[in-house]
């Protein structure tokens, strides 16, 4: 290996050890709380927050682009001293990183949580999303939030909404609403497999065109300014201010699960490509979407 190859190598090894996926999971997390905190002072003249992980999202965005500034001027680099021919950098982790199970300290018991006491208000909500009822009697089953995204994954490529409802309707609130911090990275990454290259704003309408007649399908009681927010930051549409009101963060939770599951069927994919230690899939030309 001459010394321009092994630089090159070391180059790539550290473009791929930056913690991209790290820092854009922890981002979506906090927009994720950022969200739900708003949504609740609507009843609240107390701030209870928002101000404060608004100042740590917006650290979390910038740390973000700056790996990815990094990690595209390695590749620059690398094109420039004629090395573009060699083995790749490896694809994006983002998703892994949102799906990987969050280790807990030693001393937490296995026991599990209090029951939510503000009532059933999470199922209240699926129900209207889906049109499907809350089941007469709770299921106690543990299931994570990584489990759920692919359960309710399999169910939209079944086309089965009333197992999508199931299995929305098996967890609690907290499980439910962290799908709005899981699935942005995974959203990202599928979207851009679809497209065959990464989400640009004017990608928006053709996903749109492939999603939403199906999303429509499977919740009928979504707003169309949900779906319409998430292709958005799919694509990085620049946010304008006031633009959109804050809507129910259950609604954002459910309908990113189902379009996660909209996205895979596109590609020919099953709700096992979710899993954080399943390969890379291969890459095939995209699919035109269906017009109708």
């Amino acid at each position: 290996m001459s010394l321009i190859q092994e630089l090159g190598a070391q180059l790539r090894a550290t473009s791929d050890e930056l913690p991209t996926g790290l820092v854009t999971a922890a981002m979506e997390k906090l927009r994720s709380a950022t969200e739900i905190l708003m949504w609740v002072r609507e009843t609240s003249v107390d701030p209870i927050g928002v101000p404060q992980l608004g100042n740590a999202t917006e650290h979390a965005e910038r740390a973000a682009a700056a790996l990815r500034i990094a990690q595209d001027a390695i590749a620059t680099y690398l094109t420039t001293v004629g090395l573009t021919g060699d083995a790749g950098a490896a694809p994006s982790g983002d998703w892994r990183a949102a799906l990987e199970k969050t280790p807990q300290p030693a001393d937490v018991s296995d026991a599990p949580p209090p029951a939510e006491r503000l009532g059933p208000w999470w199922q209240q909500r699926v129900t209207e999303l889906t049109g499907e009822p809350a089941p007469a009697e709770s299921n106690d089953k543990k299931t994570d939030t990584a489990e759920l995204l692919r359960n309710v994954a399999s169910g939209v490529r079944a086309g089965d909404r009333a197992r999508v409802g199931r299995d929305l309707h098996s967890v609690n609130a907290s499980t439910g609403l962290a799908l709005s911090a899981v699935t942005p990275p995974v959203l990202h990454r599928l979207a851009g497999d679809l497209l065959g290259h990464e989400p640009r704003p004017d990608d928006v309408a053709r996903l749109r065109t492939a999603a939403e007649g199906r999303v429509r399908s499977l919740l009928p009681g979504t707003s169309p300014a949900v779906l319409e927010t998430l292709i958005d930051r799919i694509c990085r549409v620049p946010v304008t201010s006031g633009a959109r009101p804050a809507g129910h963060p259950a609604d954002n939770a459910v309908t990113a699960s189902v379009l996660t599951g909209v996205l895979l069927a596109r590609l020919g994919r099953d709700a096992s490509a979710l899993d954080p230690s399943a390969p890379e899939p291969l890459h095939r030309p995209a699919e035109p979407t269906d017009q109708r």
